[in-house]
């Protein structure tokens, strides 16, 4: 009986070690799988914050990238401005030393005319034009032998295209009405009332055709000589071409000292043979071709004008009128005058 209840004893004191250590493992599992989650869900946050450090570098790294972009641009921008700047600044200094020279010419000038004799009334053709007090700066009437040349063109009516159209195709009354004819006209009397009553002069107008005015093709004038110049003058017509080249001829080896062209714009027309010269080969009106004349062509038809008239030894003046469409005539006439030691003049609206 007592043996057998000291078994009971230890069995049970047995069972209640085993049954705590089991719980003991049990704890032991229980807290490492505690700790196991913990560990992931940390980890996975860890994760998640690198992932935005790296996106957020990546946008920083794009971000400085177009910055130092911009300040590239901005250095560049700078730099020209400068370079800009530079080039601003000596171009001032350049107007400034230019300006400077030009109020020293205009000073040698002003003192040039303040010194130069003044021309007598016995020493000019009376005219009803007035007195000297309207000479044109510079240019002096002046030559033993002068021929006026006097553009009679379609073109010499008017200063717009559109105008000169109307009066092309409008009646003769309409063309010796046009504005610019009516100035040419005073322009022509201007320069008549100051020739010298020693000179010989020739009055020639020219377009398709040329035409000497007065009572003789060289006179010395007088009162009845510039009644007849002007009486033919008031009859004539403004029409047809620009043909320099005749207007050039009629005064070719008749000892002209002096030569005064009153004008618009470069020759439409010439003498010359074009075909068979290469640079009009694409000049179509000169050829026949067409009614129309580039501004380009008009250009070489004057140069070969030149090349084809000999004038010899002569100073030329050139008035020249406004006119649309013309823009090379300016550099021409002037660029010819020049050579001879003579003048080109594109006088203001109000003048004479």
């Amino acid at each position: 009986m007592r043996r057998h209840r000291r078994s009971e004893g230890f069995n049970l004191a047995f069972l209640d070690i085993m049954s705590c250590g089991l719980g003991a493992v049990v704890l032991v599992f229980m807290l490492v799988k505690h700790d196991v989650v913990t560990s992931t869900s940390e980890t996975d946050l860890l994760a998640k914050e690198v992932q935005q450090l790296e996106l957020t570098q990546e946008e920083l790294g794009q971000t400085l990238a177009q910055l130092q972009i911009i300040a590239r641009s901005r250095e560049d921008t700078t730099a020209k401005l400068r370079a800009r700047l530079a080039r601003l600044e000596q171009s001032l200094l350049e107007k400034k030393m230019s300006l400077a020279r030009k109020k020293a010419q205009v000073a040698a000038l002003k003192n040039d005319i303040s010194k130069r004799p003044i021309a007598h009334k016995e020493d000019l053709v009376e005219a009803d034009m007035g007195g000297e007090e309207n000479y044109l700066m510079g240019l002096k009437i002046q030559g033993d032998r002068i021929a006026v040349l006097l553009d009679a063109s379609a073109s010499m009516t008017d200063e717009t295209l559109i105008n000169i159209i109307k009066r092309k195709n409008g009646s003769a009354a309409d063309k010796k009405q046009g504005p610019k004819w009516f100035r040419t006209k005073k322009i022509l009397r201007w320069i008549l009332a100051r020739v010298p009553k020693t000179s010989q002069i020739a009055v020639i107008s020219y377009n398709s055709s040329v035409k000497f005015i007065g009572k003789a093709n060289w006179m010395k004038l007088d009162s009845a000589a510039l009644g007849a110049v002007y009486q033919e003058l008031d009859r004539i017509i403004p029409q047809g071409a620009t043909n320099l080249q005749k207007g050039l001829e009629a005064v070719s080896g008749k000892g002209v000292t002096d030569l005064y062209i009153i004008t618009d714009g470069l020759p439409t027309v010439g003498e010359s043979r074009y075909a068979n010269l290469n640079p009009f080969s694409g000049c179509s009106s000169l050829l026949g071709k067409s009614a129309t004349i580039s501004g380009e062509c008009r250009v070489k038809l004057f140069r070969q004008t030149l090349k084809d008239t000999s004038l010899g030894i002569v100073k030329v003046n050139v008035i020249l009128l406004p006119i649309e469409g013309d823009p090379d005539a300016v550099n021409e006439y002037w660029g010819w005058a020049a050579g001879t030691g003579g003048l080109l003049i594109s006088p203001a609206v109000n003048w004479p």
